[in-house]
């Protein structure tokens, strides 16, 4: 999808005072989705946080996190949401060149479940033996998340069921058309597939293991974190500021959802929301690489800890 430009600052090369505060860059490229993840960055550009570090804030809209990866590498982007996920896995196969400068967002009950049309004869977790699943893509926190659950039901997610990488804006139209027996969705697609045509829950996926899972952060190369400390930190300042708006105050993210994502401002007032982490911490994400390593999703056990970049004091 196009780029849409936040106007964080009037120009591209200015800043808000002494030009930007001597940041190596004054715009910065940023991949999002179009989901509640994103809400503090958001929430942070309405506020002027950029602006008052002299940033302009481009948000480039993904299909998925996974699309960052590479986007990252080639530098087509210089920060991205990230679902953990995705990012460790990445960082394993590249030899550590991913870093996060931010926590995102964190699950809370039913942020993130599997649903059905609402005249399926699946009823639980067990009935998707033999069938399709859209999860956003192959390899990702969907896929874990899933995986769980079915393991819990008794199933094995590698032989019992088809993942089909699937985008969440495209996974409500292939639910109905029956491409698909079931979808794994967050927010603004869950509650809207649900209002929309009537699809019926049939799983929690952030319930034991699960439960309060880091979901995602804000992403980008060691390479660029090195080149560019100055902006980086400015980045940190100003999204902090934004989750703990979104963390304090749910009608601030009620107010943005409408303005990036297709959600009304009618549905985003009902809809089911995760939190908003203040603050990097090594023991949440550590539990996503124990995890993974546990399920067989990475090849050795994974220390996160210099993966982190503390917030600026």
């Amino acid at each position: 999808m196009a780029t849409l430009a936040l106007a964080a600052c009037g120009s591209p090369n200015t800043g808000s005072s002494a030009s930007g505060g001597g940041l190596e860059k004054t715009t910065i490229t940023v991949g999002v989705l179009a989901i509640a993840d994103v809400a503090g960055l958001y929430i942070a550009n309405q506020k002027g946080y950029f602006k008052e570090e002299g940033l302009t804030v481009k948000p480039d809209i993904l299909q998925s996190t996974q699309f960052a990866i590479p986007k990252l590498l080639s530098g087509g982007l210089d920060l991205a949401l990230g679902n953990y996920f995705s990012i460790l896995s990445a960082t394993e196969k590249t030899n550590d060149k991913f870093r996060f400068v931010s926590d995102t967002f964190q699950a809370k009950n039913d942020v993130f479940d599997i649903v059905v049309p609402k005249d399926s004869p699946i009823q639980s977790v067990k009935d998707l033996k033999g069938k399709k699943i859209s999860i956003a893509a192959l390899n990702s926190i969907g896929e874990l998340a899933v995986g769980s659950t079915m393991r819990v039901a008794g199933l094995d997610p590698k032989a019992d069921v088809t993942f089909m990488p699937m985008a969440f804006p495209q996974a409500p139209a292939a639910l109905k058309a029956g491409q698909i027996d079931a979808a794994w969705l967050t927010e603004p697609f869950l509650t809207g597939v649900q209002k929309d045509m009537g699809a019926r829950k049939i799983a929690d996926t952030m319930t034991g293991a699960m439960a309060d899972f880091p979901i995602a952060g804000w992403t980008a190369t060691e390479d660029w974190t090195k080149k560019y400390p100055k902006t980086m930190a400015a980045f940190q300042r100003a999204i902090l500021k934004g989750q703990q708006d979104a963390s304090a105050d749910r009608k601030a993210v009620e107010q943005v959802l409408p303005n990036y994502s297709p959600i009304k401002p009618e549905v985003a007032s009902v809809i089911n929301l995760g939190a908003y982490p203040t603050s990097l911490s090594a023991t949440r994400i550590q539990r996503v690489a124990d995890l993974m390593f546990e399920y067989g999703y990475l090849s050795k056990k994974m220390d996160v800890t210099p993966l982190l970049v503390p917030l600026p004091q």
